[in-house]
């Protein structure tokens, strides 16, 4: 009995050792890809140097200067500079969510200085669910034979463009 227990107290062997390592590895390796990911996209907002853009008194160099270039510019004309800041969290491979987001909406007047300067933050961002595969559409909803077997009988008919063509009526287009 003595005997036995010794054997099964004993040191592993090389390879047992090898395989505890590699198990171990494996074990690090594979919790490690359950670590929470934040990411920063777009413009690193420094409230300082927001702070410093005034109403009345700078215009689009200077604000250039100061925030550097826009993040995006209006679609028409070139009086809306937007500066966008979102930071995302996701966990290990789950879709990323936004958890803080900063717009900064500098407004020109025609002459190139600024009017107004408004902050946004993430009760911009619209919540959307699809539902599904399929796109909701408002109409009719016809079904896999109706639409196969529909058109039976509308080849041809009066008033559908088809068909109808007399002796001397010429080809499709009239000719």
């Amino acid at each position: 009995m003595r005997q036995l227990n010794r054997q099964c107290f004993s040191r592993p062997s090389f390879s047992g050792r090898i395989l505890l390592a590699a198990g171990l590895g494996a074990l690090v390796l594979g919790a490690s890809g359950c670590t929470r990911v934040r990411t920063h996209q777009g413009y690193q907002v420094d409230k300082l140097l927001v702070d410093s853009v005034q109403p009345g008194i700078d215009n689009r160099a200077s604000v250039e200067g100061t925030l550097g270039r826009p993040s995006f510019t209006a679609q028409f004309g070139d009086a809306d500079w937007y500066y966008v800041s979102r930071d995302m969290r996701a966990l290990a491979f789950s879709n990323p969510k936004p958890v803080a987001q900063t717009v900064l909406h500098v407004r020109f007047d025609p002459a190139g200085n600024v009017v107004a300067v408004d902050r946004m933050g993430l009760e911009q961002v619209a919540r959307i669910s699809p539902s599904g595969d399929k796109t909701p559409t408002l109409g009719r909803h016809r079904s896999l034979f109706d639409e196969i077997f529909g058109n039976i009988g509308a080849v041809g008919a009066g008033g559908m463009g088809g068909g109808g063509a007399g002796p001397g009526s010429g080809g499709p287009n009239g000719s």
